[in-house]
C-alpha cells in the first residue's frame, strides 16, 4: 500500500469524450502534486473494483485518507481539481455511504 496519507481517484470511462480529454489534465495536476497518490480508475474495465458504486456522470472525483473527504462530479478543469484539493486536504470527513468508504479503501491497497 502507498503509504501517502491523500489519494485523489478520478473514475471514468474510456468511451467517455469527455473523460479521454480529462486525463491530460489530471495527470497534469497529479505531477504538481507529488505528494498525493492519483489513480485514474476506468469504471468498466475495473468493474470488480468499483463495486455498488454508482457512477452517474464523468469525471467522478474521489478525495480521502482513510476516510473519503469528497466524492463527485467535477468540470474537467485544472484549476477545479487544484482548489478542490486544496480544500479537502484537511477537511473533515464528507458524509458518503460504505460502498464509497469500501472503494477507497480498495484503491489505497
Amino acid at each position: 500500500m502507498d503509504e501517502s496519507p491523500l489519494l485523489v481517484a478520478c473514475l471514468c470511462a474510456q468511451w467517455c469524450t469527455s473523460c479521454l480529454a480529462y486525463r491530460e489534465v489530471f495527470d497534469s495536476v497529479a505531477s504538481a502534486h507529488r505528494d498525493i497518490r492519483f489513480r485514474w480508475v476506468d469504471i468498466e474495465d475495473e468493474a470488480a473494483l468499483v463495486d455498488d458504486v454508482d457512477v452517474e456522470n464523468f469525471p467522478t472525483i474521489l478525495i480521502g485518507d482513510t476516510l473519503p473527504r469528497f466524492f463527485g462530479t467535477i468540470l474537467p478543469q485544472p484549476e477545479v481539481l487544484t482548489r478542490l484539493i486544496a480544500a479537502h486536504r484537511d477537511a473533515p470527513p464528507a458524509n458518503t455511504d460504505d460502498d464509497i468508504s469500501a472503494l477507497l479503501a480498495r484503491l489505497r491497497d
